[in-house]
């Protein structure tokens, strides 16, 4: 029993030992594979990375050749560039030595000028030196033929003394009463028949005679409107507008450029701006935004972007409709803009394009009077006062800046003229100029055509009234028609009919030379004689 159970841990041993030895040579070979695999792998791996060297390699060599290019292109462009600088300062160089050798010849022409004067002056200065010495010689002369005189007018006197029996002062107090009489009436009587002769001629005397006497400029000193009062129909929509931290009012602001105020004043919200056009644009957007009730910052930039279209149309459509009233033609589009732009424009109370339009048509006319060309005068009259209403705000007076504009657009040369010279910045060259300049004078002084300040209105008719109570003879005086004609009563005693006229001519002369006053003042000389009986 025990053999066999020895006999079978042998043969357990033993199968153990041969299934090692199995175990171990499948082993060997399952490791010589994986070797082989690996080996593969591994020169597979190899051939990638020297694939993805030479790839690389490649992409390296072609941004050096790109780079390469690149800097070639950039010196190309670097050496162009500097050829156009280096051609270019040789053009302006040469430009400048062209000027200095200009500059040069013109003051070397001014030295032959100044050379040729100063012989000239030398040449007269000899001259005056030998019409001195004659001056002298003849003053010597005339000094010994006074005293001659003086002896014979001496002798002569006292032979007229002697036979008038009158001394020479008394005779010379007579003559001098007897001459001033005289002087007078003649003066009088040639007065009339002065007015009679200018009342009396034909075209040419008296062309001269209205340009010459229209070329006076008015001074007026009035208000400029720089506020718009919006009304409401009660005080709660002031709440909505402002808008929650005043939201509302900021974007409102910001969108038309226009400052609002919303204070205690019932019912009523001022809005503020030098620009009547964003005014304008700031009172109808409040408009749209009160009736519609909605009011927040998007509603109210989308109402005030097409509230500005809305201006910008009416404007153009404006304009147009000007110049159809007047009719002109061919006028540069953006002049036709500018003059729509007049109407929301105001010029010391009185509205800018209803005074063009005024000043437009009382210049055709009056060159129709003067045998002038009309369609010209009328154009240069509607345009005169472009200037005041730029869309920039540059700074020259707003006639030159006219004058700018008309040139700009192509307007002709007599109308850049007449547009510039309207206020005297410029020098008048036709006779366009002066007609422009008394029609608008005559369209801003008519009565009731501009605001003036009480006080300078006042002062001016208190200084017409003492100015012609300051003549001897006067009794009473009054300004009447808004200081456009004063009315002047004299004593019957103290002054006679010749007098009442030469009176009035002087008062009308002074006012003249010492006031300043719109359009022209009548002045009327009254003298009356009344006869007071009473029945008792």
């Amino acid at each position: 029993m025990i053999e066999t159970a020895t006999l079978i841990a042998i043969a357990i041993v033993l199968v153990a030992i041969v299934i090692a030895f199995l175990w171990t040579k499948s082993s060997k070979k399952r490791i010589e594979s994986l070797e082989e695999k690996a080996k593969s792998q591994l020169k597979e791996a190899e051939h990638k990375a020297q694939d993805l060297l030479q790839d690389a390699q490649k992409k390296i060599q072609e941004k050096e050749r790109s780079s390469h290019q690149m800097l070639l292109e950039k010196e190309k462009m670097l050496a162009e560039k500097v050829k156009s600088e280096r051609e270019s300062l040789q053009t302006e160089y040469k430009a400048q030595c062209d000027a200095l050798f200009g500059k040069e010849q013109s003051f070397k022409e001014e030295c032959r000028k100044l050379e040729s004067d100063r012989n000239a002056f030398t040449k007269k200065e000899v001259e005056l030196e030998l019409l001195t010495k004659d001056l002298n010689e003849r003053r010597e002369t005339l000094a010994q033929k006074e005293q001659e005189i003086e002896e014979a007018l001496r002798l002569h006197r006292a032979t007229l003394e002697t036979i008038s029996g009158l001394s020479a002062e008394e005779a010379k107090k007579s003559l001098v009463e007897s001459l001033t009489i005289e002087a007078k009436e003649q003066a009088q009587a040639d007065a009339k028949e002065m007015i009679e002769e200018v009342t009396m001629e034909a075209n040419q005397k008296a062309k001269k005679i209205i340009i010459q006497s229209i070329q006076r400029v008015a001074t007026e000193t009035a208000i400029e409107n720089a506020i718009t009062t919006f009304h409401i129909d009660n005080d709660e929509m002031k709440g909505r507008i402002i808008g929650r931290e005043g939201r509302n009012i900021r974007a409102l602001e910001a969108a038309t450029g226009v400052e609002i105020i919303v204070d205690d004043t019932p019912e009523t919200i001022v809005l503020s701006g030098f620009d009547p056009v964003r005014r304008e644009v700031a009172r109808l957007a409040l408009h749209r935004l009160v009736q519609d009730g909605r009011i927040h910052p998007a509603r109210i930039e989308e109402v005030v972007e097409k509230v500005k279209k809305q201006i910008e149309e009416e404007i153009i459509e404006t304009g147009k409709r000007t110049l159809i009233d007047l009719g002109i033609h061919g006028m540069h589009p953006d002049l036709v803009r500018l003059i729509g732009k007049m109407k929301y424009r105001s010029s010391y109370g009185q509205n800018l394009l209803q005074h063009s339009r005024e000043t437009a048509n009382l210049c055709a006319t009056m060159a129709s009077e003067l045998g002038l060309n009309p369609k010209k005068a009328k154009r240069a009259g509607l345009l005169h006062d472009i200037g005041k209403v730029p869309d920039e705000e540059p700074e020259l007076p707003h006639a030159l800046l006219g004058m700018k504009l008309c040139q700009q657009y192509k307007e002709k040369p007599d109308i850049c003229n007449a547009v510039g010279a309207h206020h005297d910045e410029v020098e008048m060259e036709t006779l366009i100029a002066p007609i422009v300049q008394v029609c608008d004078a005559i369209s801003g002084a008519r009565p009731g055509a501009r605001r003036e300040i009480v006080e300078a209105y006042i002062k001016r008719l208190n200084d017409l009234e003492k100015l012609a109570l300051s003549y001897p003879g006067v009794k009473k005086t009054y300004a009447i028609q808004a200081g456009r004609e004063l009315r002047v009563i004299v004593g019957a005693e103290q002054t006679d009919d010749d007098a009442v006229e030469e009176l009035s001519q002087e008062i009308a002369q002074r006012i003249q030379d010492e006031m300043t006053y719109p359009g022209q003042v009548k002045i009327t000389v009254i003298r009356e004689t009344r006869a007071v009986s009473y029945a008792k």
